[in-house]
């Protein structure tokens, strides 16, 4: 009998430690984009808009694909370029244009380990931390972000989103 009881206490115990580590307001999903070549997991509903801008001087149709989840925002910015010799110039405007939003500055840089920035902050009046790729696959280019508090973002979180990115 005392073997039931410490075996149901360790299944209990083991059941509560599982459920205590998922994270009910992240329901991961797989997003694929009606307007570009990739998939990516997001931890809600995205929604996608597009807007023509200049990157780099050259005129473009940005889409964002985006849901914001638990004080987070999670994007994915893809821009398909007619001239893929204008790649390298496109993604350091599209870097530089996102660190300016958030008057930032890099506090992790990308290597040949990380292949993820971080950027510190300010949306409003409020301190941010960015992580951030920025990245292109054959004509398109694309951003993958996560923005918001520091003490929301976890590690565990970064890479869930940041690994699951796939351009196709």
């Amino acid at each position: 009998m005392a073997i039931k009881k410490i075996r149901m206490s360790a299944l209990i115990l083991l059941s509560a430690l599982l459920l205590s580590a998922c994270n009910p307001q992240f329901n991961w999903r797989e997003i694929h984009s009606n307007d570009a070549p990739f998939s990516v997991l997001m931890p809600g509903k995205a929604d996608s808009f597009s807007q023509d801008i200049q990157l780099a001087g050259v005129p473009v149709k940005m889409t964002m694909t985006a849901t914001d989840v638990g004080g987070l925002n999670f994007a994915v910015g893809s821009v398909k370029l007619t001239d893929a010799g204008k790649t390298t110039e496109v993604l350091a405007a599209m870097q530089n244009g996102m660190i300016k939003n958030i008057q930032g500055s890099i506090t992790k840089p990308v290597t040949a380990t990380n292949t993820v920035m971080e950027v510190h902050g300010k949306a409003g009046s409020s301190d941010v931390v960015m992580a951030a790729r920025f990245l292109n696959h054959g004509n398109w280019v694309y951003q993958i972000i996560i923005l918001g508090p520091e003490n929301k973002m976890t590690p565990d979180t970064v890479e869930t989103f940041m690994s699951s990115f796939v351009a196709n």
